[in-house]
Parts: structure tokens; sequence; C-alpha cells
């Protein structure tokens, strides 16, 4: 049954490559892109083609007039499979076209194409719901990936806010990526493992990332405002517990045997420290919001003259508005004269008025965005160490 599928697979790819080279080149369409796409895309899962990969990569880094049609291939290809390998390999080629860190990549929106409910269609459901679930989960993280790219090219915010939004988006990538794992041993195949090499140089970058941001807000934290203080103190929270669980995580790659992991070094542990001074900054801030009432309420008993001229003021202006009421009621009365001239100027003598408002609602296309990972395997981020 194997080989009956592999040569099934083989033979589609043909085909798809040979309709491909009878399509005509334009913006949307490039038939040796579309041939290097397929390639790299292929059925065979026992075999990974870096070099039709690395031409794909290669195309856009010299001219981003080629990410259209690359962009375009690709969803098609993804739209029509059926088969776990061909969207793996689509997932793992749009990673990498993320890493090329291409201007025009920021550009993209939301992936074009929809694995969220994948399903493989060439063998039973009870055997493949693990490989099902690895692509949905992936897919998940890279469509995300994509907005959060976009949505950082739009900054309105003060830069410590802006800063602590980053890293709440940041976090929730690294809880995507941590989802992102085989469920049994009949997954240790090469293609998975090649896969899990992807992630884990993500997770490192993000969570590196993340560092370096807490480390950021903690040196200019002492005078913000409370918001700013219990947002911090929330990111540093959820920080906390993304050190344990990526402790977890990492250990679960190296034993499922991902390759990496026996070049990566150990994550960065998340100081106590850290969280402690921001609660200690809070129960601060709310001690003296408290002591400032204090001090308020005392002040108004001990100054009762204070309280006497604030409610002679009151009622000096509710006397105000009572003669201004009083006012308008002499000037509306019933011999107000209404002439033609004011019927015609001002409506149509039925309450209705002639004024007409053309109000056009437009609306722009707003791509959304997805995020970042290193260049290549051997890239490692540094971790900040606190």
């Amino acid at each position: 049954m194997k080989l009956w599928q592999r040569a099934t697979g083989a033979l589609k790819d043909k085909n798809s490559i040979w309709a491909a080279s009878l399509s005509r080149r334009n913006s949307y369409r490039n038939p040796d892109l579309e041939a290097a796409i397929i390639k790299a895309t292929s059925h065979d899962e026992l075999h990974v083609d870096y070099r039709n990969a690395q031409r794909v990569f290669a195309w856009i880094r010299t001219s981003q007039a080629s990410l259209k049609p690359l962009v375009c291939a690709l969803s098609k290809r993804m739209e029509k499979t059926k088969s776990w390998v061909v969207a793996l390999k689509g997932l793992i080629l749009m990673h990498g076209v993320f890493c090329c860190k291409i201007p025009a990549v920021q550009k993209i929106g939301r992936l074009p194409f929809d694995l969220s409910g994948f399903s493989d269609g060439h063998s039973r459901p009870s055997l493949m719901w693990g490989f099902n679930n690895f692509i949905r989960s992936y897919y998940a993280f890279l469509d995300q990936r994509s907005a959060f790219l976009y949505e950082q090219s739009k900054h309105n915010e003060t830069p410590m806010v802006q800063e602590l939004l980053k890293l709440q988006k940041l976090q929730g990538l690294l809880d995507l990526l941590l989802q992102i794992k085989p469920t049994s041993k009949s997954m240790r195949v090469a293609l998975i493992l090649e896969a899990m090499d992807c992630i884990i140089i993500e997770v490192y970058d993000i969570y590196s990332r993340i560092c370096s941001g807490i480390a950021r807000v903690l040196l200019g934290i002492y005078g913000a405002e409370r918001y700013q203080i219990e947002m911090a103190l929330s990111v540093l929270q959820k920080a906390t517990e993304h050190s344990e669980q990526l402790s977890v995580f990492l250990q679960f790659c190296k034993d499922f045997g991902v390759m990496n992991m026996l070049e990566l070094p150990k994550a960065t542990q998340i100081p106590e420290e850290g969280i402690r001074d921001l609660e200690r900054m809070i129960n601060e801030i709310s001690e003296n919001d408290k002591k400032e009432d204090s001090e308020k309420k005392l002040g108004q008993k001990e100054n009762p003259d204070n309280v006497q001229e604030d409610k002679a003021l009151i009622q000096v202006t509710d006397q105000e508005e009572e003669k201004l009421h009083q006012d308008l009621k002499t000037i509306i009365t019933d011999k107000w004269e209404v002439f033609d001239e004011d019927i015609k100027a001002n409506g149509n003598g039925n309450g209705e008025t002639n004024h007409l408002t053309n109000g056009r609602n437009p609306f722009s296309d707003s791509p959304n965005l997805l995020p970042l990972v290193p260049a290549c395997k051997n890239d490692l981020p540094d971790l900040i160490c606190f």
C-alpha cells in the first residue's frame, strides 16, 4: 500500500509540474518558480528537497516581485492537497519564506490558505490524527506569526505600553509553539523531525525576544503608571510559567530525538526578584492612593467652611439654571410666527429637513500579517541573563 501511494504521489507531482510548464508567465505566474515549489513540496515523505527549497528562497531574495507568484502557487497547492506530507512541506517552506526577512513578506497578510481543519485523505483517520493535529497546530502558529508582523507596523501607544503589548503577543505565539509536537512514536519520521528543528529554533528566538523585552521594561518601570506596572507584572508572571513549560518541552524534544536539542543552550530562568519588585511597587501605589484619599477626607472635616462654600456655590448654580429655564419659557411662546421662507429654507413643513448626507463608509484592505525566525538553524539567539 505504501509503495502504491508513493507511486501515485510521484505521478501527481509530475503532472503538476507539466501543467505548470504550460502556464503563461505574468505577475501572478512563474512556471519555473512553480516547478521548484512543487518539487520542494513533493509527496515523497522519505526525502526533503533542500535544493529546490533554497532555489525558492533565492528567488524572492533576488526579486521581491517573485513573492506574489510564490504565494499564489503555494496557496493553490495547499488548498488542493489531502496529503499530510505535502501540507507539512508547504508549511516548512512558508516558514522559510518568513526567515528570509524580506520587507515585502510583512505585507502578505494572514496566510492566504487555510489548514486549520486539515485532515489527511489517504489513510485511516485513526492512524493519522497525530499528523493532522501537528499540521493544524503548525498552521495556527504561522498564521498568527504573520498577523503579529503586520500589527507591529502600527504603533499608536506610548513606548512602555507598546513594549508590553508586544510582549503579550510574543507570549501568545510561544503558547502556540509549545503546542506543536508529535504525539506518538509512529511520528518519529524524517519530515516531522525536520519540522521540529524549525520549531525549536523559533522557540528560542521568541523566548529570547521576550527576555530582552522584559529587561527593557524593568529598566524603565520605575515611575510608570499603575496600569503599566500591572501589565508588566502579568507579563512577568506569564514568563515564569513559560520558563517551566519550556523546560518540559525541550526535554520532550530531546527524548524524541530532535537534532537541534544537541546544539542549543538551556533556557534562561525568569528571576523571581523582578516579580517581587513589581508587586511591592503596586502595593506602594495602593497605599499612597489610600493615604491621599484619607488626607482629602480629613481636610474636608477640618475645614467645614470650604464645604459650606461648595454647597452655596451649587445653590447659586441651580438658581442660575432655573432662571435660564424661565427665560427660555418667556421666549418660546405660542405667539411665535412661522414664515413660508423659513419652511422652504429649513425643511418641508412636516418636521423633515432637506439636508442630505451622502455619508459613504469607505473601507480599505487590511492585510493581516505574521511572525519572525533566524535565517538559518545555526544562528542561535542570544538569551538575556538578568
